[in-house]
């Protein structure tokens, strides 16, 4: 188990739960918005609406569609140098570099070409077998989704 239990996120999906440390280093206001809402339950039932092999799992969208997010504002980027290689969970967003918001992807493998311009705020510790069993398609036709998640503090 992760050393922090207050920066550390157990997000269940239907195969398993997935560890996910969080690094309040490189992102601190969008570790904050994440443990908000995943406190608040916001995350529980969501469905991860774009599934590219090889490439990443996106959900975080309560339409279920890419478009939604919460009815909290829109976050500041936070770029970093930290590299979206496999594991790496950061915030999706629209062609607006400050309109981060409930949407993330949790990369399948090297996604480089994303550094410094995607605001990165954690990594899988464990359970990415659960992530890469997740139903692929943009939309899949039966999307896999988060069970719960929870910051591992109040588990």
């Amino acid at each position: 188990m992760a050393t922090d239990p207050e920066n550390t996120l157990i997000m269940t999906l239907e195969s398993g739960d997935v560890v996910i440390a969080l690094r309040p280093d490189i992102a601190p206001g969008h570790v904050e918005r994440i443990k908000e809402l995943a406190r608040e339950g916001f995350y529980d039932g969501v469905v991860f609406h774009r599934v590219i092999p090889g490439f990443m799992a996106q959900g975080g969208d309560p339409t279920g569609t890419g478009m939604g997010g919460s009815k909290k504002p829109d976050l500041a980027a936070e770029f970093s140098a930290e590299p979206h290689v496999r594991g790496v969970c950061s915030m999706a967003r629209s062609a607006n570099p400050n309109s981060a918001n409930s949407q993330f992807f949790i990369c399948f493998d090297d996604a480089k070409f994303l550094d410094r311009q995607y605001t990165a705020w954690g990594v899988v510790e464990s359970g990415m077998e659960h992530v890469d069993a997740l139903p692929k398609g943009e939309p899949p036709r039966a999307p896999g989704k988060i069970v719960s998640m929870k910051v591992a503090a109040d588990a």
